[in-house]
């Protein structure tokens, strides 16, 4: 993909993508194998303070949970980017997206949390941003987060 065009379209939508982000743990943010880059669980950070602390449907709206899962995939894109290099060029596509959304038992609108992280990765990207998806309920997430997204991208040899 074009690295200039994806920058020029972030800039226009008046986003900024922010630094690679940083392990919290013992693991790599992204590895590329062969023809697939993996990136790491992404929780929406701000500044190094998780954004909209807490679980949906309870502390966190809807709203807030969508907006969670624009920044983790924003995030996503930063350590995929870095991972290749420092450019998207050798990004062919986005796979698969998976969204892991804290929230209390009776809350159901996961899709509509993660479509926050869907609709913005393929506004940015277009059709190749457009992936197959899974968005999972689960009862918490590292450091109180309300999202966490993983993605797999299709990607050229160097």
């Amino acid at each position: 993909m074009d690295d200039e065009r994806i920058l020029d379209r972030l800039r226009e939508l008046d986003i900024e993508l922010p630094p690679p982000p940083p392990a919290i743990a013992a693991y790599l943010p992204c590895v590329v194998h062969g023809s697939l880059a993996f990136v790491a669980g992404q929780i929406a950070m701000n500044d190094g303070v998780v954004l909209h602390p807490g679980s949906l449907g309870e502390r966190v709206s809807l709203d807030e949970g969508v907006d969670a899962a624009r920044r983790a995939a924003l995030q996503a894109l930063s350590a995929l980017r870095d991972a290749l290099g420092g450019s998207f060029e050798r990004l062919e596509r986005i796979l698969q997206v998976t969204v892991f959304v804290a929230s209390v038992p009776s809350f159901v609108d996961h899709p509509k949390v993660a479509n926050g992280a869907s609709e913005f990765v393929a506004e940015i990207l277009g059709d190749s941003g457009r992936h197959a998806r899974a968005a999972v309920g689960v009862p918490s997430l590292p450091l109180g987060a309300p999202v966490e997204l993983v993605m797999t991208a299709a990607v050229r040899s160097a």
